[in-house]
């Protein structure tokens, strides 16, 4: 599996969203390359830990900024951003329960789980963001 790339395709226009992001891309890939490399499970365990909860960490930040500068979309916003973690949490628990094995599919999932949120629902906040901070 190749690593995402983060680039200005990603950004949002909002440098500490892009900055978050920018993280969220870093541990995909150290995940990714953990599994790759045949690290230990509990260590692949904790990044994959770690990658959900700045995720969370991060969803918070946006419906901060969302509330700070009374984002119209701020309830559905929210809403993707549960169902994502609902999701995340989904595949943490059947990558623990599968022993720890990924398929290609399960790579796909998770960079599509992060850049697909980016490119659509935070492209459209970040540009509103942009316009009034």
């Amino acid at each position: 599996m190749s690593e995402l790339v983060w680039d200005k395709t990603l950004s949002v226009s909002v440098d500490e969203i892009d900055e978050d992001h920018r993280r969220l891309v870093e541990l995909l890939n150290l995940f990714n390359r953990s599994v790759a490399e045949g690290e230990s499970p509990q260590y692949r365990e904790a990044v994959l830990e770690e990658l959900i909860a700045c995720t969370v960490w991060h969803f918070r930040h946006e419906e901060r900024l969302m509330l700070k500068y009374h984002y119209a979309d701020i309830t559905e916003h929210k809403a993707e951003h549960r169902e994502l973690i609902e999701n995340a949490t989904a595949f943490q628990q059947k990558y623990l329960q599968d022993g720890g094995k990924m398929s290609d599919a399960d790579f796909e999932y998770l960079e599509h789980w992060l850049t697909e949120h980016i490119l659509v629902v935070d492209m459209k906040m970040g540009e509103w963001l942009a316009g009034v901070m």
